[in-house]
C-alpha cells in the first residue's frame, strides 16, 4: 500500500512541474504576415505652364458688298466672294490647372503666320477702261486669346473646348483682271471671336502632342480702298469666317513637372 501511495505521488509530482513549465514558458507561434498594400501609381498633373508651336491649314471665306457710304455703286450688292486657303504655322503660351476631381481651367494665347489668298471677278462687272476688274483678299496673321475648359482621363490624354477673342492682319486689293495692275488697296487688322474643341496626350512629364480645330467668325468690316494716288476708288463690307485645324508641341514646366499620386 505504502509503495501505491508513493508512485502516486510521484506521478503527481512531475505531471505539475511539467503544467508549471508549459506555464513559465508557453508556446510562441509566429504573428501573420501584413496585408499586402498596393504602392500609390504616380501620374503628371497638368498644372503649370508650357510654350510650343503649330502647324496647320486654314480656310476662309470673304464676301464683299456695296457699303452704304461707296460714292459709286448702290450699297448692298455684291462685289463678289471667294475663299482664302492656305498653311499657317506660328507658336502658343499659355498655362492650365488641374482640380483634385480631373477638370482642367486654363489660359492661352497663339500666333500664327500665313499667306491665305483668294480672288474673284467683279460681281457688278465693273468696267475700267475696258477691262473687267477683280477682288483679292490676303490674310497674313492670325492670333487669339482664349481660356479652355477640359478633363483629364487617366494619366495622359486631356480633351478641352476652348473659346476667346481673336484677331487677324488682312489686305485688300481690287485689279485689272487680264494685266494684273492694282487699281486700289487697303489693310487691316480685324477682331472676332473664335470657338474650338481639342485633345492633348503627354509623351513625358514635360512634353505634349496636340490636335485641334477652331472655328472663327470676324463679323463685317467697312474698308475704304484708296488708289496708289490716295484717291477714294471704293467703300466695301468684308465679311469672314474662317476654319483652322493644326497639330502642334507643347513643353511644359512649372508646379506640374513633378508626380502626383492617383486616387483610389
Amino acid at each position: 500500500m505504502k509503495k501505491i501511495l508513493l508512485a502516486a505521488t510521484a506521478m503527481t509530482l512531475v505531471a505539475t512541474s511539467a503544467m508549471a513549465a508549459d506555464m513559465r514558458y508557453p508556446v510562441r507561434r509566429p504573428a501573420p504576415a501584413p496585408a499586402y498594400v498596393p504602392p500609390p501609381v504616380p501620374y503628371s498633373s497638368w498644372t503649370g505652364c508650357f510654350v510650343g508651336g503649330h502647324v496647320g491649314g486654314l480656310w476662309s471665306e470673304k464676301d464683299w458688298t456695296v457699303n452704304g457710304a461707296d460714292p459709286f455703286f448702290l450699297p448692298g450688292r455684291s462685289f463678289g466672294s471667294h475663299d482664302a486657303n492656305s498653311w499657317l504655322g506660328g507658336v502658343q503660351v499659355g498655362c492650365d490647372y488641374q482640380f483634385a476631381g480631373g477638370f482642367v481651367i486654363g489660359i492661352q494665347g497663339d500666333y500664327a503666320w500665313t499667306d491665305a489668298e483668294g480672288t474673284s471677278h467683279d460681281a457688278l462687272n465693273t468696267p475700267f477702261f475696258g477691262s473687267a476688274i477683280s477682288n483679292r483678299s490676303r490674310i497674313d496673321s492670325l492670333a487669339s486669346l482664349t481660356g479652355r475648359l477640359g478633363y483629364a482621363f487617366g494619366t495622359s490624354f486631356l480633351g478641352y473646348v476652348r473659346g476667346g477673342g481673336a484677331w487677324e492682319s488682312d489686305d485688300y486689293e481690287i485689279f485689272v483682271t487680264g494685266t494684273g495692275r492694282s487699281l486700289a488697296g487697303a489693310s487691316e487688322t480685324r477682331s472676332g471671336w473664335t470657338v474650338g474643341v481639342g485633345g492633348e496626350y503627354k509623351f513625358t512629364p514635360w512634353v505634349s502632342g496636340f490636335v485641334e480645330y477652331n472655328y472663327y467668325d470676324f463679323g463685317t468690316r467697312a474698308n475704304s480702298l484708296f488708289t496708289p494716288g490716295g484717291f477714294l476708288f471704293d467703300v466695301v463690307d468684308v465679311k469672314e469666317t474662317k476654319s483652322v485645324a493644326k497639330v502642334g508641341l507643347n513643353f511644359r514646366f512649372g508646379a506640374g513637372g513633378g508626380p502626383l499620386y492617383a486616387r483610389y
